[in-house]
C-alpha cells in the first residue's frame, strides 16, 4: 500500500526518527505529529542523550535542535559524521542567519528548517527525505560504471579511483541522486553551495568543467550531459529528446 506522497505506508512504519530537542512541547508536538503518519519516534532531550542514542541505535533521520543543553547541535552532527553514520539530519533552529544555515549544511546536515516553522513544511521536508533515502540500498550510489561511496567520500569510475574536492564531490553526488533527470544551475546552487541566487552565476559551469576533466576524461562515453537552455544531466536519458541533450564536446 503507496500513500499519496509515493512512500509505501510498510516504510514509513519502519522508519526510525530521533527528535533532538530540549523544548518539551516542541519536541511532544512534532513526536505526536510524526507518530500520527506512522513514523517510528524517540526523543532525545540534550545533546549528550542524543549523541548517545544516536550511538547505540540506527536512525534513517535525525530532526536536531542546535541551541541544546550540554552539548551544542553542531557537536552532536559532528560526533555522528564523523562515526560514518548514514543518518539523514535535518536541523530545526532558532538561529535563522545564512552563516547559520551555510556552517549547518557544511557540517554535513542534510537539510535545514528555520524556527519557527510550520509543521506542514517539517512534514514535506521529513517525507523528501526519507524518500530519498528509501531509493538508496546503501551508502553507495552507482550511476553505469560511475561509484560514489557517501561516508568515504570517494568516487570511482571502472574501478580508477576520482580525486575530488569536496565541492566537486557535494556537486557530483547531488548530480548522482538526480541521475537521468536535468537539473538548473539554480537548483544546484541552492542544494551544493547552499545560497539562493535569482542569477546566473558561471560558478556551477566551472565546476562542472572541473568534474568532465575528473570524470570524463579519457572515456568515449561521457556521463555528464548538458541539457540545453536547462542545466546538466548525470548519465542516461530518462524521456528527454536527444535534440535536447548538448553535443559530447564537453560545451558549457
Amino acid at each position: 500500500m503507496y500513500t499519496e506522497t509515493g512512500l509505501p505506508l510498510t516504510s514509513r512504519q519502519h522508519t526510525r526518527i530521533l527528535v533532538v530537542e530540549d523544548d518539551a512541547p516542541v519536541a511532544d508536538f512534532i513526536r505526536q505529529g510524526l507518530e500520527a503518519e506512522e513514523y517510528q519516534v524517540e526523543v532525545a532531550r540534550d545533546g549528550e542523550e542524543a549523541e548517545t542514542l544516536a550511538d547505540e541505535n540506527e536512525y534513517d533521520l535525525l530532526i536536531l535542535d542546535l541551541g541544546l543543553p550540554k552539548r551544542d547541535g553542531l557537536e552532536v552532527l559532528s560526533s555522528i559524521r564523523s562515526g560514518k553514520k548514514s543518518s539523514l539530519v535535518l536541523i530545526l533552529s532558532a538561529r535563522s542567519r545564512v552563516a547559520d544555515r551555510v556552517k549547518g549544511l557544511d557540517s554535513g546536515a542534510d537539510d535545514y528548517l528555520v524556527k519557527p516553522f510550520s509543521f506542514n513544511e517539517l512534514m514535506a521536508r521529513v517525507r523528501a527525505l526519507t524518500r530519498r533515502n528509501s531509493h538508496a540500498a546503501d551508502t553507495t550510489l552507482r550511476v553505469e560504471d560511475l561509484e560514489l561511496d557517501r561516508l568515504a567520500r570517494t568516487a570511482r569510475r571502472g574501478g580508477r579511483e576520482i580525486v575530488l574536492t569536496q565541492r566537486e564531490f557535494a556537486l557530483l553526488e547531488y548530480l548522482a541522486r538526480n541521475a537521468g533527470h536535468s537539473v538548473t544551475r539554480a537548483m544546484i546552487i541552492e542544494h551544493v553551495w547552499h545560497y539562493v541566487s535569482q542569477t546566473v552565476t558561471n560558478v556551477v559551469d566551472v565546476y562542472i568543467n572541473y568534474l568532465r576533466n575528473k570524470v570524463d576524461a579519457g572515456y568515449e562515453h561521457r556521463l555528464i550531459r548538458t541539457v540545453r537552455g536547462v542545466g546538466y544531466q548525470l548519465g542516461q536519458l530518462n524521456g528527454e529528446g536527444r535534440n535536447e541533450i548538448g553535443a559530447a564536446s564537453g560545451e558549457c
